[in-house]
C-alpha cells in the first residue's frame, strides 16, 4: 500500500442510489411502501490496521459498522448487504479483483453482516472504483426500492481506477450517485479525488464521526424537508392542484410525481427528499413550467420557487341549444403548436398571457390575442347553432360551403349520402349537388339558405 494513505484518514462516503420508481396503469391500485436497501462497502486492506486516535482504524470503523447495523436491524422495509474488498488477497503483489460481495441482500441478515466483519482481516489493496462498478449489479431487480451504497475506507483509490468514471456509468445504468465524504486529517489531495462525486465532511475525532455517519444514514433513509412556491403574478405561493414530475436530472428518469397542495395552514405542503438527486421539475400547467439544476440542501427547509401565475379560459354558447363535444385548441398566440384541446363549458387554467383559439364548429371559428388574467376567468362566448336538414334524391357528389366575404368555403361533403342533418353556425350557405349516375355537368344543383341561431331549416335538392 502507498505510504500517502498509511495516515489517521478514514472517510466515509455515503451514496444514494434512486431507481426509478414504477407505477401500475390501474388507477386506484394501492403500491407496497418503498423498500430501502443499503449496501455497505467495507475496507479491509491494510492500511486499515494502522493507528487513528483511539485505537487501529480497522477496530474502530468495524465497531461503528456493528453498532451502526445493530441500529437497523428492527427498522421495516428495510434490506442490508455486505461487500468487501481487500480481504482475501495479500500484499504483495497487489490483487485488483479483491472485491466480494459476503452478504447478499435479505431480511434479518444483520447477525451475518456482524460475524463477517468480526472475523475478517485487513490484507490487500484498495480497489474503490472496481468495487462501485460490482456494486451496480448487488441489487436485484426492484420496481419499488430505494438503494443506497455506504462506502467505508482509510485511503484513496489504488488500483488505477476512476470513481468519477464508474459514477457516469452507473449514472447511464439508471442509478444516481452523489457521496457524503467524512473524513479525519483529510488533505487536500483526498478531497480533490472525491470531489468530482461527492461533499466533503471532516470529522476530528472518533465521536463526531460516528455523529456525521448516524447523520448521514438517516438523511439517505428519510430525506430532506422542502416545499415547492408556486407563485402568482404578485410572487406570493398561492397557486396548488397541478401535477408536478421531478426527474433525475442526470439520468433524465423518473423520480416521482405528485398532486401540488397548500396545507391546512395556508402553505405550500412539505414535502421529503433525498439530497442525493440533482433534480429537474415539470410543473403541469398549461403551457408547462420547467426548472433545471436543483439541489437539496441538507440541514435546512429547501424552498423551490418557480413562476406559475394562471387565470382561466371557458369557452361558452349563447342560451338555447347547446352543443355537446365540441373542442377549442388553444395555441400561445403567434404559434401553431397545440398546447390543449378543451371541452366548450369546461373551465381550464393557463398560465397568464395572450392565446389563440381555433374551436371547432362547422365552420371553424378563429380567435386572435385572447388575454389571460391572474386568477381571473377570460369567456369566450360563440353564438347558438342552427341546423340544416339537407334531403338529396340519390347519392351523389356535392357539399355546403359558406359564403364570406366574397369567396365559398367548403364546411362539409355530402358525397354518397341521401340525408344529412347539421349543426352550423349563423350565416350565408349554398349546397351543390350532383347525382352520382347521371353524366351531365348542366344536372348540379344548388340552394342557397340562411342559418339562424336556434332555428332549423329543410334544404332539399331534390
Amino acid at each position: 500500500m502507498k505510504s500517502t494513505i498509511k495516515q489517521t484518514i478514514i472517510f466515509l462516503l455515503f451514496f444514494g442510489i434512486f431507481f426509478s420508481v414504477h407505477f401500475s396503469g390501474q388507477a386506484q391500485v394501492r403500491r407496497s411502501p418503498m423498500k430501502t436497501r443499503i449496501l455497505f462497502i467495507f475496507d479491509e486492506s491494510y492500511s486499515m490496521t494502522g493507528n487513528w486516535k483511539t485505537g487501529r482504524k480497522i477496530d474502530i470503523a468495524k465497531k461503528l459498522l456493528i453498532k451502526m447495523v445493530d441500529s437497523l436491524k428492527h427498522i421495516d422495509n428495510l434490506e442490508m448487504a455486505l461487500r468487501m474488498y481487500g480481504n482475501k488477497s495479500k500484499m504483495p503483489p497487489q490483487d485488483c479483483n479483491d472485491t466480494h460481495l459476503e452478504v447478499p441482500f435479505s431480511q434479518n441478515n444483520a447477525e451475518q453482516i456482524k460475524r463477517k466483519l468480526e472475523i475478517t482481516i485487513p490484507k490487500g489493496t484498495t480497489p474503490i472504483a472496481r468495487s462501485l462498478e460490482e456494486a451496480g449489479d448487488d441489487f436485484p431487480p426492484c420496481y419499488n426500492c430505494k438503494n443506497i451504497i455506504i462506502l467505508i475506507t482509510d485511503g484513496k483509490e489504488e488500483c488505477k481506477g476512476d470513481p468519477c468514471k464508474i459514477a457516469i456509468i452507473l449514472q447511464n445504468k439508471g442509478i444516481t450517485i452523489k457521496p457524503f465524504i467524512i473524513g479525519i486529517g483529510l488533505d487536500v489531495e483526498f478531497k480533490d479525488a472525491f470531489e468530482c462525486i461527492g461533499s466533503f465532511y471532516n470529522a476530528t475525532n472518533e465521536e463526531q464521526f460516528s455523529e456525521i455517519m448516524k447523520k448521514v444514514v438517516h438523511k439517505s433513509l428519510y430525506g430532506t424537508s422542502a416545499e415547492i412556491d408556486l407563485l402568482n403574478s404578485s410572487g406570493q405561493p398561492k397557486e396548488t392542484n397541478v401535477n408536478i414530475s421531478l426527474f433525475n436530472q442526470k439520468t433524465g428518469l423518473l423520480f416521482k410525481n405528485f398532486i401540488h397542495t397548500i396545507n391546512y395552514k395556508g402553505n405550500p405542503d412539505t414535502i421529503v427528499l433525498p439530497s442525493s438527486i440533482t433534480y429537474k421539475m415539470k410543473v403541469h400547467t398549461i403551457p408547462p413550467v420547467i426548472k433545471e439544476n436543483i439541489t437539496i440542501t441538507e440541514g435546512k427547509h429547501n424552498k423551490i420557487i418557480a413562476k406559475t401565475p394562471q387565470g382561466k379560459l371557458n369557452i361558452i354558447q349563447e342560451r338555447g341549444l347547446e352543443l355537446k363535444g365540441v373542442k377549442c385548441i388553444v395555441r400561445k398566440h403567434g404559434s401553431m403548436k397545440t398546447l390543449y384541446v378543451q371541452d366548450m363549458f369546461e373551465p381550464i387554467k393557463y398560465l397568464t398571457g395572450t392565446y389563440d383559439l381555433e374551436i371547432f364548429t362547422k365552420p371553424r371559428i378563429y380567435y386572435k390575442n385572447i388575454k389571460i388574467n391572474q386568477s381571473k376567468t377570460t369567456s369566450i362566448k360563440i353564438k347558438q347553432p342552427g341546423l340544416a336538414n339537407i334531403y338529396l334524391p340519390s347519392k351523389g357528389f356535392g357539399g355546403i360551403y359558406k359564403i364570406d366575404k366574397g369567396d365559398v368555403k367548403l364546411i362539409v361533403d355530402l358525397n354518397q349520402i341521401t340525408l344529412k342533418s347539421i349543426y352550423l353556425q349563423p350565416g350565408h350557405y349554398i349546397a351543390v349537388y350532383r347525382p352520382a349516375g347521371i353524366k351531365m355537368t348542366s344536372m348540379s344543383k344548388e340552394r342557397h339558405f340562411i342559418i339562424k341561431s336556434g332555428r332549423s331549416v329543410n334544404v332539399s335538392l331534390r
